[in-house]
């Protein structure tokens, strides 16, 4: 994940030393910090996972921010921008309750999917919408098979439910077209927020652990989506074109 290079043949830049190391260290911190969680997840203290869930997304894109450089193109900003608003998704539903809290949740991670959409969108021809289609079959089936077991329980939140599974889906697919890391990101993501929602809306579905399950595949699929768009950084600066994104892989 971490690894800048600039010039001619890859070589490591000196000045970004001072840059890299701090990066580093808030990487060490998320993954202190999620081992924390994690923790409180399994054994049920609440406090200490609310504590350290709000924690996560805020180290993860500081050690984006860190780890490159001035000026940072598309990929990366909105990247961050997604992060940013995954991070609210975290801390806001917290000062409200019952649906409003859910529907504060559903929010901000659903104009996050769609910062992760703008994002991934230059490199969708190289994505299972256009390679490898058989596969693009698979993340149909999930998401239906995802709305159509929460559909029963939804009632007046179905429709918030709908929205939010289309662009969770179609975010899923496009990462795809970036590289493998970010394309296993994105299909962890879906498995995160579908643990949720089969949690919530699905009858007769009780998942031990399931906190552990969810806060687990949610840091991996940011982890990994952050180092996808690192190794895109790499190998095109700082900058990305849509027309590099098509051509290279």
């Amino acid at each position: 994940m971490m690894c800048d290079k600039s010039g001619a043949g890859g070589r490591y830049d000196r000045r970004m030393l001072p840059r890299r190391m701090p990066a580093r260290a808030l990487l060490a911190a998320l993954l202190a910090v999620t081992g924390v969680h994690l923790l409180a997840q399994l054994t049920g203290s609440d406090t200490v996972a609310a504590v350290t869930q709000v924690l996560l997304m805020p180290l993860l894109a500081g050690a984006l921010w860190l780890e490159t450089e001035t000026p940072r193109g598309r990929l990366v900003t909105l990247t961050l921008l997604a992060l940013g608003l995954s991070w609210l998704g975290d801390t806001a539903p917290r000062l409200a309750s019952g649906d409003a809290g859910f529907l504060l949740m559903v929010g901000f991670f659903l104009l996050a999917q769609v910062a992760y959409i703008a994002a991934f969108l230059p490199y969708r021809a190289r994505s299972v919408l256009h390679r490898r289609r058989p596969l693009l079959l698979a993340y149909v089936a999930a998401v239906a098979a995802l709305v159509a077991a929460c559909a029963g329980g939804a009632d007046a939140l179905l429709g918030p439910v709908l929205v939010y599974g289309a662009c969770l889906g179609t975010m899923a697919v496009l990462a795809t077209g970036v590289n493998l890391p970010t394309a296993v990101g994105g299909a962890l993501f879906l498995v995160s927020d579908g643990l949720i929602a089969l949690e919530a809306f699905a009858e007769g579905v009780d998942l031990p652990a399931h906190g552990f399950w969810v806060m687990s595949t949610y840091v991996a699929a940011q982890l990994l989506i952050v180092a996808g768009v690192l190794r895109e950084q790499d190998r095109h600066g700082a900058r990305p074109t849509t027309t590099d994104a098509v051509r290279s892989r």
